[in-house]
């Protein structure tokens, strides 16, 4: 599935929506006071970030109160000790806390993320930047830690991913998981890095990517948005598939490496 090519041609520049009625009112008012209107998308995304950190930290904190009060009494090396050893656990509680406090308020989240075309300053590019937005929190503070396994696989389903049977995730490096599917039994190997966007002459494109059953996808290759990869295919280490790419069944890419992918 690609995003279709608009016949009119959208003028980049213009401070007026293209749209109509309430949306085109609210896209109007993005692209003439463009500082003004993202800074009321940050302050949203600011209240959002501070909650979705501090609900996930309450568990956290509760245990750290707890024992720092059981060994209030104690010698400063045993209390300094247990009090260290509960940071850890906190940390790991609001990690585990996280995976699912974001994506409850990206289901809140007002702009939702679809396949579109459209300029940087558009009711589209707000939905892509809060989407990816409250899944970075939790990609750059705990994803690292649970890849490859069944909890990274979990909440990327919770934010919207479609991951089938048997398939290995070993990969924190996603952005815009709601418009990536993967099929059964792939393996996406380490590092990979998947987006379901690129930028085209002033217009944002978001395109799903679509990564079907018994695919392999090689280290440290990078996989671009409205991207095909065939039922059995394999992508190359270091590959990088640029967008409209339609790699077919069984296929190897890049085809250089024919021979090599055993």
């Amino acid at each position: 599935m690609s995003v279709p090519e608009k016949e009119k041609r959208i003028d980049v520049l213009s401070k007026n929506s293209e749209l109509t009625g309430w949306k085109g009112l609210g896209e109007t008012f993005i692209r003439r006071f463009r500082t003004l209107a993202y800074l009321a998308v940050m302050v949203g995304m600011v209240g959002a970030y501070i909650f979705s950190i501090g609900l996930s930290l309450f568990p956290g904190m509760m245990i750290y109160k707890a024992i720092s009060s059981a060994v209030a009494n104690s010698h400063f090396v045993v209390a300094a000790l247990a009090q260290a050893v509960t940071l850890g656990a906190a940390y790991l509680a609001y990690g585990l806390s996280i995976i699912f406090v974001v994506p409850f308020f990206n289901f809140l989240n007002p702009f939702k993320l679809r396949p579109y075309r459209a300029p940087w300053f558009s009711n589209q590019s707000l939905a892509w930047s809060t989407h990816n937005a409250l899944h970075y929190l939790v990609r750059y503070t705990f994803l690292e830690f649970i890849t490859p396994s069944p909890l990274n696989v979990l909440y990327l389903r919770l934010m919207g991913m479609k991951i089938g049977k048997g398939s290995i995730v070993n990969t924190a490096n996603i952005s815009d998981p709601c418009l990536i599917t993967v099929g059964d039994y792939v393996t996406i190997g380490g590092s990979v890095t998947i987006f379901a966007h690129y930028a085209q002459k002033g217009f944002v494109v978001c395109a799903p990517v679509l990564i079907k059953n018994g695919s392999t996808v090689g280290l440290k290759a990078s996989i671009m948005g409205d991207v095909v990869v065939g039922e059995g295919a394999y992508v190359a280490p270091h590959a990088v598939v640029m967008p409209k790419t339609h790699i077919g069944a069984g296929e190897v890419f890049p085809k250089s490496w024919i021979g090599q992918a055993n």
